[in-house]
């Protein structure tokens, strides 16, 4: 056990949210999450690099960093927070005290390179800020961030030369051929810009920058490390002198600069980045950091963050109070902002456009964030910054080759990745909590284009037959079933928009789930196009290429978020529905049982909290009238899925939807559904939560007595009055007021049973928000 649940017996208090957050939760194991500095939702995020290694072995390393590695290998601008995929680890810089080392060398043979070894005594982070001593490099360094630039601070070791390496050949998830092109250039007023093309997870990604010291440069190599370079216009094959050239091009570059013996004082370096070109990264550099202040950009970035983590105050023990802070940390971390001050950014058919009107945002894990992470930003958030993420994603839509909105998007371009078209809930999640600021109609029509490409994930079939058949597409059943719900949530926006014929179009669609339930099993079952489930089947089988993504059939069928009273009656009604959750929770898994899908992670039988599949699975015993039963399960997840050690997240944070699960459940409610406008009630895990709404309201959460002996809700009341159903709607909740749950040692079996106080369903329909 982990231990959240545990030490509730602890008094409860109430701490400074800034101070409360731990960076380093998440950085070992497969969390994911890097402990370096970034502002909320920022361009840049620059962090420690422990290794880079080459992409065989790269799942652990998504993030740059892995807490239980002896060495740090530098410190690029850019890394994902909690993905599944590996990426980016661009621009890194390493300084050094001494003779220069130009190869990063091997973590168990000191010495060999510029890497260095570092103690975990001697590291500091906080949001906007982290610190670090270098052991063999006799370096202390810093590091904080504006939106779009990293600064970084190195105090040499006295009476040694300084050096800073900049190596243009790391990236994370590394592989030979990688980079595509790139170069560095000296210019005459001493600031130092680049290039690097790469063909990573998003082809053809380009990244800019621009780089400048605070103290003079008292010399330099450009070097090439290619077997056989090929040299560009800017180093003509006779300039063979790296201290000569003031510009170098070429596939393997890297620099070394020189700064002589500072006697003491640091080097600041300031790296602005830019998705367009040189001169974007040049002007964010003069715009947000004008001067080599480290300590005013750190104080700002202090500030900003203690401005994000006070929209709510919660008592509760300090683990949880650690728990909590932290996940609502990684939760603002991304999306991030892809756009430099002008407004120009880079769109998914790889050419540079204008924003006019909003900031331009991209890094849409969106099959993980639709479910909690957006549902929190349009709860904790200014209603601009949804309204931005979605005017990016409409922007992103019309100049996409492919026409649709993003699936997996970062620094303007698609990489495809995942299932789903699954900006459809944002969208219309966003539309029936009522914000505004994006085009409606251009919205809808991209939803629509998005959901009738013949092109896309077997659309095809999909709309001629009502579900994806196995012999044309892998993973038929998962994308049967998730086009359905993205179908509904169209279908849910075009009724509150007055388009009735889209409306019914889409609900029809929506109940295509259907056409892949095998009732004899009771199982989400892929077809064949001649309309035979394929066989052999095995419901415990998972792997890339089956018939689900990332999961079997054990976790994926229970994905009907718009209709569970109607997968209920197809289960063959609550006790058996019932029933077969628990076999879910308490399955023997044999040791191993998921080697081959790294993904799958955070067991508690077949349920597999760290992956998004099972989100919502222990809140459905509410749908089949036994929420005791819900309760249980959040009690068991949370205690044994969430820590406050760097180990403490049991599967990728995937950009804060692990984050943002842990901050809905703590408060006890869930949007299961999102664009119902419902959140399904559960169980508090604190003893109180104020929630400072964006409309200036306060909701407020109570509960108690609240500690392990009392995990059972035997009463709730919302402004003082009984609530007997088991939602609370969106509305009621930004009115402000109270939910409070009385908590008890025993079961409620009589609480909310009611099949009127269930949760919305289609079927049903007996809730329009």
């Amino acid at each position: 056990m982990l231990g959240l649940v545990a030490g509730g017996s602890q008094a409860a208090t109430t701490v400074d949210g800034y101070a409360a957050v731990d960076p380093f939760i998440g950085t070992a194991g497969s969390g994911h999450t890097f402990p370096g500095a970034t502002l909320p939702f920022g361009m840049v995020q620059v962090s420690p690099d422990t290794d880079t290694p080459n992409f065989k072995h790269a799942y652990a390393w998504a993030a740059g960093y892995q807490y239980g590695d002896p060495t740090i290998k530098g410190f690029s601008q850019t890394h994902f927070s909690g993905a599944g995929h590996s990426d980016l680890g661009d621009v890194l810089l390493m300084p050094m005290a001494g003779p220069v080392r130009t190869e990063p060398g091997q973590a168990d043979q000191p010495g060999s390179g510029y890497r260095s070894r570092f103690s975990h005594r001697s590291e500091q982070a906080h949001p906007g800020y982290y610190a670090v001593t270098l052991d063999d490099n006799h370096v202390r360094v810093e590091l904080t961030a504006t939106r779009r630039v990293a600064v970084q601070r190195y105090t040499f070791a006295a009476g040694q030369a300084g050096h800073v390496v900049l190596d243009l050949r790391s990236s994370i998830y590394d592989y030979p051929g990688k980079t595509l092109w790139s170069w560095i250039h000296i210019r005459p007023d001493g600031v130092i810009t680049g290039f690097r093309e790469t063909r990573g997870w998003a082809p053809g990604r380009q990244l800019y920058f621009a780089l400048r010291f605070s103290h003079p440069v008292t010399g330099h190599q450009l070097l090439d490390t290619e077997p056989t370079p090929l040299y560009g216009g800017f180093a003509p094959p006779a300039a063979h002198d790296p201290s000569a050239r003031p510009a170098i091009q070429g596939r393997d570059l890297e620099a070394v600069f020189d700064f002589g013996d500072l006697q003491g004082k640091p080097l600041v370096a300031e790296v602005a980045i830019s998705d367009v070109d040189e001169a974007g990264a040049i002007a964010n550099l003069q715009a947000e950091t004008p001067d080599f202040d480290f300590d005013k950009v750190h104080q700002q970035a202090r500030q900003i963050w203690q401005q994000q983590l006070q929209p709510f105050q919660i008592q509760a023990p300090a683990a949880m109070q650690r728990s909590l802070y932290t996940a609502l940390y990684h939760a603002f971390i991304a999306p991030n902002l892809a756009m430099d001050v002008d407004g120009r950014y880079r769109g998914p058919d790889n050419q540079v456009h204008q924003a006019r009107g909003f900031n331009f945002y991209s890094t849409f894990s969106l099959w993980d964030t639709y479910r909690a992470e957006h549902p929190l930003l349009t709860l904790l958030q200014p209603p601009q910054l949804t309204a931005d993420i979605i005017h990016s994603m409409i922007a992103s839509q019309q100049s996409s080759p492919y026409g649709i909105l993003p699936v997996w998007s970062y620094a303007g371009l698609e990489n495809w990745c995942m299932i789903g078209y699954h900006a459809l809930p944002v969208i219309a999640d966003a539309y029936m909590k009522g914000i505004r600021g994006f085009p409606l109609d251009q919205a809808l029509q991209a939803m629509q284009a998005s959901a009738e490409d013949p092109a896309y994930g077997d659309l095809k079939d999909y709309m001629k037959m009502g579900y994806v058949p196995i012999d044309h597409e892998p993973e038929a059943a998962s994308k049967t079933v998730e086009y359905a719900y993205d179908d509904w949530t169209l279908a849910q926006m075009a009724t509150a928009m007055g388009r009735s014929e889209l409306a019914k179009q889409f609900i029809a669609r929506a109940g295509n789930w259907r056409n892949v339930f095998d009732p004899a099993s009771g199982f989400f079952r892929a077809k064949l196009s001649d309309g035979r489930f394929r066989t052999p089947f095995d419901p415990a089988a998972a792997g890339y290429g089956s018939d689900y993504t990332e999961g079997n059939a054990w976790q994926y069928s229970w994905y009907v978020p718009q209709d569970i009273a109607a997968l209920i009656a197809d289960q063959g009604g609550n006790t058996r529905f019932v029933q077969k959750l628990d076999q879910l929770f308490d399955a023997k898994v044999p040791p191993g049982a998921f080697a081959n899908v790294e993904d799958i992670s955070g067991l508690i039988g077949f349920y597999a909290h760290g992956n998004e599949p099972s989100h919502h699975v222990a809140y459905l015993y509410d749908y089949a009238g036994q929420p005791w039963r819900t309760q249980e399960r959040l009690s068991q997840i949370v205690d044994s899925q969430y820590g406050i050690k760097p180990d403490g997240l049991v599967g990728n944070d995937d950009l804060g939807q692990m984050s943002a699960w842990l901050l809905f459940t703590a408060f006890g409610f869930y949007p299961v559904t999102p664009a119902s406008n419902q959140y399904v009630i559960g169980r508090p895990f604190v003893e109180r939560a104020d929630l400072h709404l964006p409309n200036g309201k306060t909701f407020t959460i109570s509960a108690s007595p609240m500690d392990a002996a009392h995990p059972y809700v035997g009463q709730v009341t919302l402004n003082g009055r009984p609530l007997e159903r088991l939602w609370l709607s969106h509305q009621e909740l930004e009115a402000g007021g109270e939910l409070h749950f009385r908590m008890q040692a025993h079961p409620n079996r009589q609480w909310a049973t009611a099949p009127a106080a269930r949760p919305y369903a289609m079927s049903a329909d007996k809730y329009q928000p």
